[in-house]
């Protein structure tokens, strides 16, 4: 057996003691938590988070095959803006009017 098995997976203590008390009531409402770095759990499928991405909390709700990720995983920090300057700005405006065009031609037929 490799150390990282001997070790077990990591949940921070408070969110287990959360995600016990939801299961004992057998309410699905959302858990927000702070603690991306935590492991999903099988005791976790069904519950919706609210994970924290250091601006907002995102919703997740746990699946089956999420088991073993974790959550932070599931919560993008970072928002991707695209590449390129003005040259990528002009085919965008130039593929956008075709789109209309298009659009106006069907109409009009």
């Amino acid at each position: 057996m490799s150390r990282s098995l001997k070790k077990g997976v990591y949940v921070h203590p408070k969110l287990l003691k959360k995600v016990l008390k939801v299961n004992a009531a057998g309410g699905k409402g959302p858990i927000k938590t702070w603690a991306r770095a935590s492991q999903i759990t099988p005791d976790m499928i069904g519950i919706t988070f609210q994970v924290h991405n250091g601006h907002k909390f995102i919703d997740v709700t746990v699946v089956e095959n999420m088991v073993g990720h974790r959550l932070g995983e599931f919560s993008p920090t970072r928002t991707f803006r695209g590449h390129g300057g003005k040259m990528a700005k002009d085919q965008a405006a130039a593929e956008s009017s075709a789109e209309k065009a298009r659009v106006q031609a069907a109409q009009a037929a």
